[in-house]
């Protein structure tokens, strides 16, 4: 009965790794695409308050906030053998590395718009962009807090927990239609007039790298949320659970 389990799991798993593999073909020409588009049609890449320096802001932002923070979703997926504190500090790593890829690519885009004299956070595209980051930053904060920070309250960690999956997907959904909306717009201010219903190249690259994305995030949702797919505790993870949970219970009772 057993060997006919494992021979089940090791099916989940094949399929698993091979969506796994499909989104990092579909992360990785993403990425890609948007820096042909931005070096090759945009006028490449600077940091001196010119249009170049704003193109580091889309490259940025769909490195971070798409892209790694995608892959940081998937940790608990793929690295299913690695002991859990491990796991939990490769996700807060890309996390990080993620952040501070958004951060650079916010200090970017306010510079130019500074230096070119143009108004700040006007537009659709910045609200949701700006939403979506205030929302991962306290999602990393308080995930650090509940997760990764000693001495956290085991109920405090389950309470928690669907919360923290719930704001996961939903801000890298929200990190999509932010990068979706911000090619739209740029696409809207390069070609002006009728340009871009003539589909230039331009437009055609940028087009497939939303679709792209749109790919990349659908595929990290699915595996996420597949329930076969989770990590499963160990033996030993369970029972520093319960050791926690038991300390936690005597605590409240003296």
């Amino acid at each position: 009965m057993s060997s006919i389990n494992e021979i089940e799991d090791m099916d989940k798993l094949r399929g698993l790794s091979w969506m796994v593999a499909l989104s990092q073909g579909l992360g990785i020409t993403m990425v890609v695409l948007m820096g042909v588009w931005l070096n090759t049609y945009m006028g490449g890449f600077a940091w001196d308050g010119s249009g170049k320096e704003f193109n580091l802001h889309p490259l940025c932002m769909i490195c971070g906030m798409v892209f790694l923070y995608g892959e940081a979703a998937l940790v608990y997926r793929v690295f299913r053998q690695t002991e859990k504190l491990r796991a939990k500090i490769i996700h807060g790593s890309l996390l990080l590395l993620a952040f501070v890829a958004v951060v650079v690519g916010l200090v970017a885009v306010f510079q130019f718009h500074n230096h070119a004299h143009i108004t700040n956070m006007y537009s659709l595209h910045s609200w949701c962009g700006m939403t979506t980051v205030i929302l991962f930053c306290l999602q990393f904060l308080i995930g650090f807090l509940s997760f990764l920070l000693p001495g956290a309250r085991p109920s405090i960690r389950k309470f928690y927990l669907p919360i923290h999956q719930f704001f996961g997907g939903a801000i890298l959904i929200l990190a999509l239609v932010s990068v979706i909306s911000g090619f739209d717009e740029k696409l809207i201010f390069k070609l002006k007039g009728s340009g871009y219903s003539k589909l230039p190249p331009t437009a055609v690259i940028a087009n497939v790298c939303g679709l792209v994305s749109i790919a990349f995030v659908l595929t990290i949702l699915f595996i996420i949320q597949k329930s076969d797919w989770r990590r499963k505790s160990s033996e030993e993870e369970e029972n520093l659970s319960i050791h926690f949970r038991a300390l936690s219970q005597g605590s409240d009772t003296e």
